[in-house]
């Protein structure tokens, strides 16, 4: 009699159907991590378009006085600023342009920087809005030097706000025709003035955040 025998497959159904479950296991994991961050990227579209910051309009002006700048701003007040203002609470913000000389071989030299402090405030018993201006940091002992008007409505306070016209951002003396400049307008809701409860608060929450920035770069008229 002759024996026989058959070499077991090392491939077996059971290996197969593991390999098979593990690739679909990791099919499904990459499927469920795409959806996960379309729906980040959506919901952070939609903080965005809820709360719009930009400036889409900046323009520069050479005059014999000096460079005066003119722009627009596009912001809503966040949640939590509106919310205190009700209140009573003051918020404050901060207007700054810094204009630099381009150097190719170095960092750009600092020319000028000018800096617009605003104190913007509500009287609930009145229903007025009150909103200042100043070229210095409002203080404790009061407004100082400040120009203040009177607001029946936000939406018109804070269309003043985003109005910036023929702000002398450098004297003229200190541009030079031959060289090239960059201007930085900045704009954001100072936190440093709110009272210590709310500063901290404050930290690290969205409904506070407020901050918009934009660069351009000028070449001065050349002179006759």
């Amino acid at each position: 009699m002759t024996a026989s025998s058959t070499r077991c497959s090392r491939n077996s159904p059971a290996d197969a159907v593991s390999r098979a479950a593990e690739v679909l296991w990791r099919r499904s994991a990459l499927w469920g991590l795409r959806w996960v961050l379309f729906a980040l990227l959506a919901l952070c579209g939609q903080a965005q378009a809820a709360n719009p910051a930009a400036i889409p309009d900046m323009r520069l002006e050479q005059t014999d006085e000096g460079l005066f700048l003119t722009a627009v701003l596009e912001f809503e007040l966040p949640t939590l600023a509106e919310d205190a203002l009700r209140k009573g609470i003051p918020m404050y913000f901060v207007s700054e342009a810094e204009l630099t000389r381009r150097r190719w071989y170095w960092y750009d030299q600092h020319i000028a920087t000018e800096v617009r402090y605003l104190r913007l405030s509500y009287q609930p018993l009145t229903r007025r809005w009150r909103l200042n201006v100043s070229s210095a940091p409002f203080d404790s002992s009061g407004l100082g030097v400040a120009l203040g008007q009177n607001f029946d409505d936000l939406a018109d306070v804070r269309a003043a706000m985003q109005r910036i016209v023929r702000w002398k951002i450098a004297p003229a003396a200190a541009i030079d025709p031959q060289e090239q400049y960059q201007v930085q307008l900045r704009f954001r809701l100072d936190l440093s003035q709110l009272p210590r409860p709310l500063q901290i608060g404050a930290l690290g929450r969205s409904g506070w955040n407020l901050s918009l920035a934009r660069s351009l770069r000028w070449s001065p008229e050349p002179t006759q």
